[in-house]
């Protein structure tokens, strides 16, 4: 696997291209935010948010807008919300510094799985359910024939819970199949995201909420 590791503190990146390097990965190191935007070759993204050019958040959510490569935020910021930020604008995982290479190698492991079944999960490429149509090859939805604009991860939400429509899938399940197979991280992301997929498909009746238990997708009578 090719990582993209953008990070502006040398000794910490030179240590860790070493440790990756050590564990089977390929590394390219970039110190700032616009040689992390020009990059092509990678299938991860490490990303600092302490860049010298611009901040590291804005990086994510434009990554996100032109990759679907996992993306793991590792940062000093540890607060709830600085989290909650960066899963929200598109990062698949948080990681807070120091961290063992230990810790970080499993992370990465996890978010590869993970994305490897996201990508293989579904029964079929392309699914219609009413006037929504969801094509997972080329991740794209529209609704009535007009595109609607996901990000990756509402995309994969989206697409987990078209998998069965009109099934009730738990909310843990959910948080598992679309963030991590062992999220522990705040619950209150899914409810957010869950309120944009509303919003862009048009009627919150498309995700309806099962006191207690989840959500199912259907189309609103």
């Amino acid at each position: 696997m090719q990582i993209l590791l953008v990070d502006d503190d040398p000794s910490i990146a030179a240590s860790l291209s070493d440790a990756l390097r050590y564990a089977g990965y390929d590394v390219t190191h970039v110190s700032t935010g616009a040689e992390a935007l020009a990059a092509t070759d990678y299938q991860l993204v490490l990303l600092d948010l302490g860049l010298p050019d611009m901040d590291g958040t804005e990086v994510c959510r434009q990554l996100r807008q032109q990759t679907s490569a996992p993306i793991i935020i590792v940062s000093a910021r540890d607060g709830e919300i600085d989290r909650v930020i960066g899963l929200e604008i598109g990062a698949d995982d948080y990681v807070v510094k120091p961290f063992s290479t230990r810790e970080l190698v499993a992370r990465i492991r996890a978010v590869s799985r993970r994305s490897d079944q996201t990508n293989a999960a579904s029964t079929e490429n392309e699914q219609t359910v009413g006037p929504l149509h969801i094509d997972r090859r080329t991740r794209r939805v529209t609704m009535n024939d007009e595109t609607v604009a996901l990000t990756a991860k509402e995309f994969d939400l989206l697409s987990f819970l078209a998998q069965d429509p009109g099934a009730c899938l738990a909310r843990q399940d959910i948080l598992e199949a679309v963030w991590d197979t062992n999220w522990y991280g705040p619950t209150k992301t899914l409810d957010v995201h869950i309120a944009s997929v509303r919003k862009k498909l048009g009627s919150a009746a498309w995700i309806e909420a099962v006191r207690g238990i989840g959500f199912r997708l259907q189309e609103p009578e």
